[in-house]
């Protein structure tokens, strides 16, 4: 029987000696002990090839210690007033109502940065569970996330590379889909109007700048975007200045619902018709859209139910039994309304 070779210093084999014989970091090799199928084959090989050489035996009063969790699910958003995440805050509340889980909210104000800095807070708290909005991660935050040694669920969106686990849906779509509406619906100098424009929003856009091209119909003079926070009160100007630079305009997509009860109010102001002279398309459907005169089209997004299924997905995680499907695509539904009624 082979006896375990001797680390320069005398003692056991350490996983810190196990990482430099095999050229990579201590957490990949503890990764690849804990949670094989998350590292590749090839490094797995490399990994046992250094564990062999050195005789490296896990310490397992030491591996119980390092696999405790807190009971605790991290959720990061990028606001806590928008009525989008909170209704996504909520259904992971409500799933988690009867469970030993805890939550703990971080709010990245739409920062990479500070996204960094609650992940490394997060992280050193050794989370059951980490739930992020978005997929536009910073090279950082990914790689905090990758390393977190716990299930992660990305939410609100869906693409092609997942750090571990997704839900949402297509942006660019859905924006594609409300662009092809008012086409269809027989409006032509249909512009785009949008506020902050976050990774989400410049996906919208796209989708709606792609039904534009389609038609034949695309004009750089139809955008009007700015950077500043989303409000009602911003809308209002917002279409003020699209209709100084295209003043046929006949048609509003708006990358938000907020955006276009402003740019309904604004034209109560100025007189103009909707939907026989201007119609409107607002996203993700708040009540509001339901309920204003007249009724107000938009793109409806399944907030609640993203929440829920994140928790789901995590909890089957913890349990061992990873979903087969690791991008969920809830899509969403176009709420056809009064705004588009011709």
């Amino acid at each position: 029987m082979t006896k375990p070779r001797s680390r320069r210093g005398g003692g056991r084999p350490t996983i810190a000696d196990v990482a430099r014989k095999a050229g990579v970091g201590a957490i990949t090799v503890s990764r690849a002990l804990r949670e094989p199928g998350r590292v590749s084959e090839d490094l797995r090989r490399q990994i046992q090839a250094a564990i062999d050489e050195l005789g490296y035996v896990p310490d397992p009063n030491a591996r119980a210690l390092a696999s405790a969790r807190a009971e605790v699910f991290g959720v990061l958003v990028p606001s806590l007033t928008n009525n989008v995440f909170a209704e996504v805050v909520r259904g992971i509340y409500d799933s988690l109502s009867d469970s030993p889980f805890r939550i703990q909210i971080g709010n990245t104000h739409y920062s990479g940065l500070e996204e960094e800095r609650l992940l490394q807070v997060f992280g050193s708290q050794r989370p059951a569970a980490l739930i992020v909005a978005g997929i536009d991660q910073t090279l950082g935050a990914r790689r905090l996330l990758e390393n977190a040694g716990c299930p992660v669920v990305q939410v609100m969106e869906t693409g092609p590379d997942p750090i571990d686990m997704m839900v949402g849906f297509s942006h660019f779509d859905g924006g594609k889909t409300a662009a092809e509406h008012l086409l269809q619906a027989g409006y032509r100098k249909i512009g785009f109007i949008g506020a902050r424009m976050d990774p989400r929003s410049q996906r919208r856009l796209a989708g709606y700048r792609a039904a534009m091209e389609a038609a034949g119909l695309f004009d750089a003079r139809l955008i009007t975007t700015t950077p500043v926070p989303s409000s009602v009160s911003l809308g209002r100007e917002l279409f003020r200045d699209a209709l100084a630079k295209m003043p046929t305009l006949d048609g509003v997509f708006c990358n938000n619902d907020d955006i276009a009860l402003g740019v309904l109010f604004e034209c109560h102001r100025a007189s103009l018709d909707v939907p026989k002279q201007i119609g409107i398309v607002g996203f993700n459907d708040l009540d509001m859209m339901q309920v204003s005169f007249p009724s107000i089209t938009s793109v409806r997004t399944h907030r609640y139910e993203i929440g829920t299924r994140a928790v789901a997905m995590a909890l089957a995680a913890i349990a061992g039994n990873r979903p087969d499907r690791r991008i969920v695509d809830l899509g969403f539904e176009l709420m056809r309304r009064e705004s588009t009624q011709r």
